[in-house]
């Protein structure tokens, strides 16, 4: 069983200076980032649908990083793959979940081959985020994070109207 994370604010941010780790609900699926993650702002949010159904939320809490930072560690053989197909670009993206919680694990896309985008809500600390996707998709009565840049999709296009 996993040792359940609590208050986010009872972490001291320097002890993850080197790495953090999180794990799915089942404690099944362990996922490491080896970087500092809190000495900038680091991360996105994602209002797509896609992302919302996976988070089962208002947004997907997500950090794409280098996959060479990330370990994943799967004890009991429950990480399965569902390729999801249903993108506003065609392309399919990768989407790792515990298939015992279903807790989002991680997705990669294949125009961005070394790189891993975690699922940021199994962690104990979520850092502030970079950035925002598909905020022209986002709900009316959700304000963005200060200085978080909002891009109307994907996080390389046009920059929301302030």
């Amino acid at each position: 069983m996993s040792q359940l994370t609590g208050d986010p604010k009872q972490h001291d941010l320097s002890s993850f200076k080197d790495s953090m780790t999180g794990s799915c609900l089942c404690g099944s699926i362990t996922v490491t980032i080896h970087d500092n993650l809190f000495t900038k702002p680091r991360g996105h949010l994602c209002h797509c649908e896609n992302c919302r159904k996976t988070s089962g939320s208002i947004a997907a809490t997500n950090l794409t990083i280098e996959e060479e930072k990330v370990d994943v560690e799967d004890e009991d053989g429950t990480l399965k793959l569902y390729e999801d197909r249903a993108t506003s670009s065609g392309n399919a993206i990768h989407r790792w979940f515990c298939a015992v919680d279903g807790n989002p694990i991680y997705s990669k896309v294949d125009a961005m081959p070394r790189q891993i985008t975690v699922s940021m809500g199994m962690m104990p600390v979520i850092p502030t985020p970079q950035a925002e996707g598909f905020a022209a998709h986002k709900h009316t009565w959700l304000k963005s994070p200060d200085s978080v840049q909002s891009y109307k999709g994907l996080r390389t296009g046009e920059l929301m109207d302030e």
